[in-house]
């Protein structure tokens, strides 16, 4: 069984910087598999101890790849992953509070235990421009990011979560 599976989605590279910074400093932690959201599916969360997901915000939610992955994940592992612990990042161009909100919730709904905040990255894109022009997120985020998956699959692997 995997000690950590991390779900993202990234269309202008923030969130996949993102979730690439969380698995470098995992692996050295734990067993981690690294998939896009279009790639993961129900088999991979019934395959992992622990989750961290990471998405865009996109139009003050979780982005449309992001959340075609819980819909078609959602009920195939309803019940069988409870208890399990997750963390969640967010890329986002605004204030990524409601695309946090709406993950936990999907979260709550498998009963997973959220074992850290989510870490939000904002990236004030604000203009058309900037919202679609490939993003690079700065070092001081990308840390944070490394820290968390550092932490959460150290935890997992210790069996402290």
């Amino acid at each position: 069984m995997t000690d950590l599976l991390i779900v993202y989605h990234s269309k202008t590279g923030g969130s996949r910087q993102m979730a690439q910074a969380a698995f470098e400093a995992a692996r050295g932690e734990a067993e981690v598999v690294l998939k896009t959201a279009a790639e993961a599916g129900p088999d991979d969360l019934l395959a992992a101890k622990g989750y961290l997901f990471c998405a865009p915000e996109n139009l003050a939610a979780i982005a449309g790849v992001m959340k075609d992955f819980y819909d078609r994940s959602y009920y195939a592992v309803l019940g069988r992953i409870e208890g399990r612990p997750y963390a969640q990042m967010v890329c986002a161009g605004s204030d990524g509070e409601n695309c946090a909100r709406q993950t936990a919730r999907i979260a709550q709904g498998w009963r997973l235990r959220p074992v850290q905040e989510p870490v939000i990255v904002n990236l004030k894109a604000q203009t058309p421009e900037e919202i679609l022009a490939e993003k690079t997120v700065p070092e001081d985020a990308l840390a944070r990011c490394r820290e968390l998956g550092a932490a959460l699959a150290a935890g997992i692997a210790m069996g402290a979560f």
